[in-house]
């Protein structure tokens, strides 16, 4: 059987009925950015069914905007921490009360980018929801003129090392309710975060259950607060792609404004994430003002979000030069220089295969072909080794953690699909 064949049983076997888990046993529900990916995955062979991953996305939104990390649509079990363990959330279905990097506006463009009659109207079906979505980042979220996050799990990116400044910051929670984790029945610990992370992870959802998610005070009364170039950039280009679906649909003209100024904001704050020692751009803890102090593989999503000035570009790309001579598979999602490197630690070294995918798209479209070359068929050389995992071992190309995944396949599937256009052309 051809992997391309492979990648779509995937995504049929983890379909749940309108929205798609990343993989049976240790995810069980819809998580946010996962099932944007895996939009565009399902759209190179049924268009229909990957709107159809979309709208029930959109379907968790919460009144305020929000649209949450995860959608529960059930109680597994297996899972921890479910919707018992987050309390009453707002939304229409019950959920997590942080959300995930904001890739929809960025997909939505790509999967319609024909304008087609029925492509405008998709776009104008969720264009109010997505609006409001990013108009809750930049009320909520925003504290100095940067988007920051309230817990590691926000960003997508749990237990990279860059959370550590914030993490030592706080205090495990002395009436903490005792737990049971269940990630570890499906995965061996040494992949997963350690038990000290996982007690503060849980501290900040105590916190935020107790003030009743109000997402305002958790911005700014939370236990934890940094900045992060993935929800920075991610949401940079999102607003730019945003901006481009408003104009096409004729939306009125304090709209365009609107998006306009957050898009000005954003590249204005590029800045702020600059770390000038490192010369990367790293997290930033926006109450020490300390920066982390490695390249993680969202350091080089300037170019995905076409920011930062050539200077801080070139040094990006140095980086990554540097990097590249250190593995065997690009891209590591933590420095394999740094000291707490681990190669098979989750956000601790694996790559990543939606941040690939973001990485390479931005470096192809800003003119550094050989670098989005390596970055993208790394990832599809390890998919090749290993199967569709949900991360790799950069050194090896050995799959980590969950198997069977519905973004690697989806990731796969867009590229496999690019290439026929390209050879159809």
């Amino acid at each position: 059987m051809s992997l391309t064949q492979t990648a779509i049983d995937i995504l049929a076997r983890n379909d749940r009925g309108g929205f798609t888990i990343p993989t049976a046993g240790l995810y069980p529900y819809q998580w946010n950015w996962d099932s944007a990916f895996v939009a565009l995955g399902i759209a190179t062979y049924d268009m229909d069914r990957a709107w159809t991953e979309i709208t029930s996305l959109l379907e968790g939104q919460w009144p305020d905007g929000m649209i949450p990390s995860i959608i529960f649509r059930s109680d597994d079990p297996d899972y921890f921490p479910g919707p018992s363990r987050w309390g009453k959330t707002p939304g229409p279905i019950p959920s997590t009360g942080i959300s995930q990097p904001p890739v929809l506006a960025t997909i939505i463009r790509k999967l319609t980018q024909t304008c087609t009659p029925l492509d405008q109207t998709r776009r104008a079906q969720v264009f109010d929801a997505v609006f409001k979505w990013h108009k809750w980042w930049h009320d909520t979220r925003t504290v100095d003129g940067v988007v920051a996050t309230v817990h590691p799990w926000e960003t997508g990116r749990d237990n990279c090392p860059e959370w550590n400044i914030g993490l030592k910051a706080m205090q495990v929670a002395a009436d903490l309710e005792p737990y049971t984790r269940m990630d570890n029945k499906h995965v061996h610990p040494s992949f997963r975060p350690s038990q000290e992370q996982y007690d503060k992870y849980l501290t900040i959802v105590q916190f935020g259950d107790s003030i009743g998610w109000d997402q305002r005070r958790l911005t700014v009364e939370g236990p934890f607060l940094m900045a992060d170039p993935n929800l920075h950039f991610v949401l940079l280009r999102a607003d730019k792609d945003l901006s481009a679906i408003a104009a096409s649909l004729g939306k009125p003209q304090a709209i365009l404004d609107q998006i306009d100024a957050w898009v000005a904001k954003g590249d204005a704050a590029t800045d702020t994430i600059w770390n000038p020692d490192l010369e990367a751009f790293t997290a930033r803890d926006l109450r020490s003002g300390r920066f982390s102090t490695g390249f993680s593989n969202c350091s080089a999503l300037c170019f995905y979000a076409d920011s930062g000035s050539p200077e801080q570009r070139a040094k990006t790309l140095d980086h990554m030069s540097r990097i590249a001579t250190n593995v065997g598979f690009m891209l590591p999602s933590w420095d394999p220089n740094a000291p707490d490197f681990e190669a098979q630690r989750y956000w601790c070294g694996p790559l990543w295969p939606q941040m690939n995918y973001m990485t390479a798209l931005g470096l192809s479209e800003q003119g550094q072909a050989d670098m989005a070359a390596r970055v993208q068929n790394d990832l599809c050389r390890a998919i090749e080794k290993s199967g569709f995992w949900e991360c790799f071992n950069p050194l090896t190309g050995e799959g980590c953690v969950g198997n069977n995944f519905s973004w690697t396949a989806a990731v796969w599937l867009s590229w496999q699909h690019e290439n026929k256009l390209k050879g159809a052309a």
